[in-house]
């Protein structure tokens, strides 16, 4: 049988930069193949890192094509904004993740069983992007789980208890097998109407499993896989079985720092004074310039410090506010002087109240809604 492909997106985020410099240097024996979807909005320090990443790797990062794409001489995103007639995407209608990232990305694929690396670190509860097609399967290196929830879900499930106690002899003895079978035994349901509480139990279930020894944990996985059409299940062997690191926002700036790759300069925070208060602010993710997930902070950012793009940005929105990037507000509101001092003395104020929080990982304001651009939905 062929063996898949393991695959890696680049966003132009620190992220995934920092997970593909992560596993080339800790699992060179895996042949990685790198992608980028461009967008044709992207900030010029996003093409920088991809410039710099790949002389790092000492590899090409594919910039992939879209399928869609007529010679009109538009860049992606401009080529579906005509085609729908201005409608700008949403959170509620994501025609740019599913159009710009999501095909291209499909036929890169082509259909062939994959492995996709997704840089969700350890200190962010989230799932991150899994495919729908069942040839691609996606694993999470910088988590304590590098196994996504569907793989969890088919392990924990009530029917499969026998075949996953077989293999759970092979790892584990006595009183740490009947503590893993306990775990087992626990009830679970798969009813769709409880799915919230699904979740909680199946992320429960594989804690206490990873408690009793993370490598046995994944060996134990991965011989399951081997009763399933996964891609992995194609691997006679995996090296990131014995994987045990958890990697956190702190890790990943230093990863880019001491690789030489470097920190995109829009995470850098510049600070700002209003009404004798001092603040900071930055960008908290890569990806279109204009993304709607920005927060209203980032959207001064981009003003103050790129603003032809914020005026680039503008003309997208018409004159009726029909399509507008913020809910309820257009960018010429947003930039009006009364409404700048608002919004900054807002995140002032947001940051102050989650600094006295206590954390086990102290994050900043934006990283409440930091994601790698597109790779909110994506990877």
């Amino acid at each position: 049988m062929k063996k898949p492909r393991h695959l890696l997106g680049i966003s132009g985020g620190k992220d995934s930069a920092a997970l593909a410099i992560y596993l080339n240097d800790r699992y060179p024996s895996i042949d990685f193949e790198y992608y980028f979807c461009d967008t044709g909005k992207e900030l010029d320090e996003t093409y920088k890192l991809i410039d710099n990443l790949e002389i790092y790797l000492g590899k090409s990062i594919k910039k992939l094509d879209n399928p869609d794409m007529e010679s009109t001489g538009d860049d992606p995103f401009d080529f579906y904004y005509k085609s729908f007639r201005g409608y700008l995407p949403s959170p509620q209608a994501r025609w740019c993740t599913a159009l710009m990232k999501l095909k291209p990305f499909e036929k890169f694929v082509n259909g062939e069983p994959s492995v996709s690396y997704v840089g969700i670190r350890g200190d962010e509860d989230r799932e991150g992007y899994i495919s729908r097609e069942k040839n691609i399967q996606s694993i999470f290196p910088f988590r304590r789980n590098i196994w996504s929830q569907d793989v969890m879900r088919l392990f924990f499930d009530p029917e499969k208890q026998k075949i996953v106690q077989d293999f759970l002899q092979s790892y584990h003895k006595g009183n740490t097998l009947d503590r893993f079978v306990q775990v087992l035994n626990e009830p679970i349901t798969f009813d769709k109407k409880f799915k919230a509480e699904t979740e909680k139990v199946l992320k429960q279930k594989a804690n206490k499993g990873l408690d009793l020894g993370i490598a046995e944990f994944n060996r134990t996985v991965f011989d399951f896989l081997h009763t399933t059409d996964y891609s992995l299940s194609l691997e006679d062997n995996y090296d990131l079985l014995e994987n045990e690191d958890v990697l956190v926002r702190d890790d990943i700036f230093k990863i880019l720092r001491n690789s030489g790759v470097g920190v995109p300069e829009y995470y850098e925070k510049i600070e700002f004074e209003v009404e004798g208060q001092k603040g900071e602010y930055a960008r908290s993710r890569s990806g279109c310039y204009f993304c709607f997930f920005q927060q209203k902070i980032e959207w001064i950012w981009l003003y103050e410090q790129h603003p032809e793009l914020f005026k680039k940005a503008m003309a997208y929105e018409d004159e009726d506010e029909l399509f507008t990037w913020i809910p309820n507000e257009t960018l010429k509101e947003i930039i009006e002087p009364k409404r700048i001092k608002e919004i900054k003395l807002s995140h002032i104020n947001r940051t102050n109240k989650k600094e006295t929080k206590s954390s086990p990982y102290l994050l900043d304001i934006l990283e409440g809604t930091e994601r790698d651009g597109c790779n909110t939905c994506f990877l």
